[in-house]
């Protein structure tokens, strides 16, 4: 589904290797319309072809996103329920996670819903330490979306997984980091140097290598450990034919810092 790619629902900036995509309607908490939806889409592929090597997701205003907008679920002449699924967020689930680079979610409020569920579909997690954590589906009689029931249940145990979204319950962000569901949960003041410095240090690396660790991560979800092995060797070999794995070598033997190309 093609989108206009200057939505004003989304702004997409971009610093080097680094791109920003900030989720853009503040006034509704960046809740999620079809027409959001569909631009996030464009943005996602946009990053494939455009050299990226780190994308990093907000939020604009005191929500990363508050999920679906429940107006246009109630619009009589908007999508049906079935369509935001499996037309809106499923097809933003599956670019983040196959897309070949890091993508980091920094998580600057509230992310409840289909918004807590995109960023833990994401490969790194930063939150504010005023950020929060909800899966509000069952509020409202329906399912955790968006990936969740996949994610939440591997980030942090089945049993808490399913009291969080039979309760609906707000997880902090520091809570959040100590049951293992995001990476690191940061001070509001620092939150934005922090952001920085990962973005950076991970769009400096070896970016077919991180993508290949983002492959088989995703292999290991659904794996025997035998069949893990096997996807590792098969990796491996992809990886150890790239230049930065020359350079990586190349560097550590002649005691110098590697200068990576992503290549």
């Amino acid at each position: 589904m093609s989108a206009n790619i200057n939505s004003s629902t989304l702004s997409r900036t971009r610093e080097g290797a680094i791109t920003t995509i900030k989720l853009n309607r503040p006034e509704r908490y960046n809740s999620f319309i079809q027409e959001m939806a569909f631009a996030f889409h464009a943005m996602l592929d946009e990053c494939k072809i455009d050299g990226t090597r780190c994308l990093v997701i907000t939020g604009e205003g005191k929500a990363f996103s508050a999920g679906q907008d429940l107006n246009e679920v109630t619009d009589p002449n908007g999508p049906a329920l079935q369509k935001i699924v499996a037309e809106h967020y499923n097809p933003i689930i599956q670019r983040i996670r196959n897309l070949e680079l890091p993508v980091i979610a920094a998580v600057n409020g509230i992310a409840a819903g289909a918004g807590a569920n995109i960023a833990l579909a994401c490969d790194i997690v930063i939150a504010k330490e005023s950020s929060y954590f909800l899966q509000a589906f069952s509020h409202i009689g329906l399912i955790p979306d968006s990936g969740g029931t996949y994610h939440l249940p591997r980030l942090i145990g089945f049993q808490r997984a399913s009291a969080l979204m039979m309760l609906g319950e707000k997880v902090s962000a520091t809570d959040a980091e100590k049951m293992g569901m995001i990476y690191k949960a940061v001070p509001d003041a620092e939150w934005d140097e922090f952001v920085v410095k990962i973005s950076q240090r991970i769009a400096s690396m070896p970016t077919k290598g991180l993508a290949l660790t983002k492959q088989a991560l995703n292999a290991s979800l659904n794996n025997s450990l035998f069949e893990q092995l096997g996807v590792e060797e098969k990796l491996q070999i992809v990886a150890g034919q790239t230049s930065d794995y020359a350079e990586g070598v190349n560097a550590f033997l002649e005691k110098r810092k590697a200068n990576f190309t992503g290549a």
